[in-house]
């Protein structure tokens, strides 16, 4: 299912951490990986534009950029395997063009921008996310913490039981058998008081019987894609419950749902903003 990865470069520390991971992934998977680095042409302190000819200043950028992506993680991917592109203009624009021009099965970057932690939105990264069409693995924040090797590949999908559910479990299940992951379904129940759930009554049955319908659904779900996997049921706010059976799952990967591109606030939601931002593993976005 994955055979061509795009690993968008920028030099950073982040990215020379996450090569070791995007090296495993491409392995796991027999895939090609292929470096793109985006630059700005017209990005130009106004002293060089004042002294110098435009076409000479961007002209001598292109080529030092040229000279860093080619001599850049050469170890990790030989320039003979690893194609390498050099693209100029809005990088998350180039990198979502480039991906769908070239039919990429999965793009992978780290979430390297210290403000990504606290805010995903505006990020080059969340804009990958809104806009690529193929599914986007993001990891921790690397420069703080260096991806983890997928070595006993413990996978995780996380359902909401909406519309597109049915193709994010499919991906999940199908890429899970494919690098013989074991897959595990998580979903959440919102839950009410957790101080009020000591006491035995109506509030512990409703959610035993929410609990026992998404039970249900699920199951239903799974058939529909002809998949048999374990299933974990939380309780409490979603974003916590989902993140929590993160944790105690200690995954290699979570994989969750974008869904559909469209309205103005595009196909990245709130809850799919915090699970990226906040999950203790890398997430696979779908």
């Amino acid at each position: 299912m994955i055979e061509n990865i795009l690993f968008p470069v920028d030099f950073s520390s982040s990215c020379t951490a996450m090569a070791p991971y995007v090296k495993r992934a491409a392995a796991i998977c027999g895939a090609r990986v292929t470096l793109v680095h985006v630059f700005d042409l017209i990005g130009h302190n106004g002293f060089e534009l004042y002294v110098r000819p435009l076409p000479e200043i961007a002209e001598e950028h292109e080529e030092l950029a040229r000279e860093e992506l080619d001599s850049y993680l050469t170890s990790e991917f030989p320039v003979a395997d690893c194609p390498r592109i050099l693209l100029s203009g809005d990088v998350a624009t180039e990198i979502a063009q480039f991906a769908r021009a070239g039919g990429f099965d999965l793009i992978v970057m780290p979430t390297h921008a210290g403000s990504f932690r606290r805010m995903l939105l505006g990020s080059t990264t969340a804009k990958v996310l809104n806009d690529a069409d193929c599914p986007v693995l993001t990891t921790q924040h690397a420069q703080e913490v260096v991806p983890r090797p997928m070595a006993h590949r413990e996978w995780l999908c996380a359902i909401g039981l909406d519309a597109n559910s049915e193709g994010t479990l499919g991906y999940a299940s199908r890429l899970a058998a494919a690098v013989r992951a074991r897959l595990t379904l998580i979903h959440a129940v919102p839950g009410g008081d957790p101080s009020l759930r000591t006491q035995l009554g109506a509030e512990e049955q409703v959610e035993f019987a929410e609990k026992r319908e998404a039970r249900r659904r699920l199951d239903e779900l799974q058939r529909t894609i002809g998949c048999q996997v374990p299933v974990r049921i939380g309780v409490g706010p979603v974003k916590e419950a989902l993140l929590e059976e993160a944790r105690r799952s200690d995954a290699d990967v979570l994989v969750i749902g974008r869904g559909p591109r469209s309205g103005a606030r595009g196909r990245m939601r709130d809850l799919t903003y915090a699970m990226v931002r906040d999950s203790p593993c890398p997430v696979a976005s779908v």
